[in-house]
This record gives structure tokens, sequence and C-alpha cells, in this order.
């Protein structure tokens, strides 16, 4: 990102991101659910659509990871303890969109690596890994009192074949793999995004005031347009789909609210006018969420 500063104003920034699923299989010579399986575990960097071995793959990407990214960071930043951060890098991609920040990664380090570095440090660290395009971040967003929380993020791999290479695929759960790529798809649309939080205020059967929080996946805005988002790998029955949608419910506006599943017949609009499609009806279709 320091490219963008060294213009001063005198050039137009032009971010290029790894490829969408859409462009991704419209390279690709096999079946939309082999497609998926690949884009899942490979990512959508270009020259993978054209390596055609498992190995060959694995074997661009660690390349790729090792003697460019952070060979890279390391050199530009002065990095002295290049173990800590890729250990940092081994549990943001062990955590993907799981809320975090610098105090709980600090805390992680201490129990797990038996490691002690500052709140100060793992924070550098990730500016850094930001900087890189490497991991992009979501901030939450209090609906209701309409206002940021800085305080935990979420963070998401801009490309999930480093993301899986970095863990030598061991961690390959589809529910999170599936949020990662809804996040980029989204932010590939130009949208800006954030977690949304809806705190509740209620009292328990001892008479006592108890504050609980709901989230929503995402909250996408584009200019005047604003969409409400769940990631919801299955919704196997009325109870799953309730409790996916109880937090979009509750944001008290007219904003669009959509569930995307892995597997949804065809995109429907359920009794509470909630948007449900499946994620390739919403990664094929430009225009999905204004249908």
């Amino acid at each position: 990102k320091d490219v963008i500063t060294e213009f001063r104003g005198r050039g137009d920034e032009v971010h290029m991101h790894p490829l969408s699923f859409a462009e991704f299989i419209s390279a690709y010579s096999g079946t939309k659910q082999d497609g998926w399986n690949e884009y899942m575990l490979y990512g959508g960097l270009p020259p993978i659509v054209n390596i055609s071995s498992p190995e060959e793959k694995i074997s661009f990407l660690k390349a790729l990871f090792e003697e460019t990214y952070i060979s890279d960071i390391v050199g530009r930043h002065n990095v002295r303890n290049r173990a800590e951060l890729e250990e940092l890098l081994n549990i943001l991609s062990s955590a993907i969109g799981s809320l975090t920040n610098p105090t709980k990664l600090s805390a992680t380090f201490k129990t797990v690596k038996q490691k002690t570095i500052s709140n100060a440090t793992i924070k550098r660290y990730i500016d850094y890994l930001c900087d890189s395009f490497l991991i992009d971040s979501a901030v939450r967003y209090d609906i209701k009192g309409k206002k940021y929380i800085d305080t935990p993020v979420k963070y998401y791999f801009t490309d999930l074949g480093l993301r899986n290479v970095r863990l030598n695929f061991r961690q390959l759960e589809e529910t999170h793999v599936m949020e990662n790529i809804i996040f980029n798809e989204l932010k590939i649309r130009g949208f800006n995004v954030d977690v949304g939080v809806i705190t509740l205020n209620k009292t328990n059967e001892k008479g006592h005031g108890i504050r609980k929080q709901l989230e929503i996946d995402f909250i996408c805005n584009k200019g005047s347009k604003r969409y409400y988002i769940q990631s919801a790998y299955a919704i196997p029955d009325q109870a799953k789909m309730e409790q996916e949608q109880r937090s979009l419910m509750l944001t008290g506006d007219f904003f669009k609210k959509i569930i995307i599943t892995k597997d949804a017949p065809a995109p429907y609009y359920n009794d509470d006018g909630v948007l449900v499609m499946g994620i390739y009806d919403f990664l094929l279709n430009e225009s999905s969420l204004d249908n």
C-alpha cells in the first residue's frame, strides 16, 4: 500500500485482486462443483488455473509465499524476528473469520507457543500483512448505536491458496472458507465490508439486567446501497433458518437482508422477506444482490 503514498496524488490506484470465482470458472475446464473445490483449495491467483498437477500448484504457492511475500515484508520493514512473524501468520491462517485482537493473539503466543510478544509488536506485524494485501480486515459496527467498535476484528485472506499452503492444507473447514470467499467477492465488487453487531439488553429470571450481542456476518455499503448478509453453510430446517436470520430481523431498518448457503435450489424470499440464495447464484451473477 505504500506505493500510493509514493505518488502523492500524482497517479490513480488500480487495485488488482486474485480472480473472482466467476473469472476462475470461465477459464476452468471441469464442472462447477469441481471448480469450487479447486478454488477453495488453491485460490484464485491467475497462474493456478493453468497449472495442471496438484504438486505444481502447491510448489508455486509455497514459493510465492516464502520468496515474495514473507521475504518482501521482512526486507521492507527490517523485521528482526522472522519466526515470530511466521508464527503469527499460522495463527491468523487457522482463525479466518474469527474475532481477535493483539491482546488475544499475545495471550495465544504465551499459552500455545510459550513466547512473549507485546501487543504493539503484533499490531505492527498485522499492519505489515495488511499493507502487503496478504490479509484484509472487517471491523465491527454497532448497527443501532451507529458507531464502530475498534476491537476485536475479523481477518480474512485475500487468496485462500496462500492461506491453505501456509497450513500445509490441514484446516479446510468449508464453512469458514465459504465465508472468506464471500468476503473477498464483496470486496472485489467494490463494497465496504464490516461485521454487524446488535446489542440486546434483557432481564433474566432473577431480574438482573443482561447484555447480549448478536452478529451479522457482513454489512456491505456502496454509495446509497446497503445489504446485510449472513453466510450459512447449510439450513436443514426451519429452526436453523430462524437462528440464522434472528439478528437480521433486529436491525430496525429496511435494507435488504440476505442469507447465502452452500446449496439452495434457486434464490427465493422466505416469509420474513429475507432473500435466500446459493453460493453459486451469488458468485456467478454480478447483480445477484440486486435481484
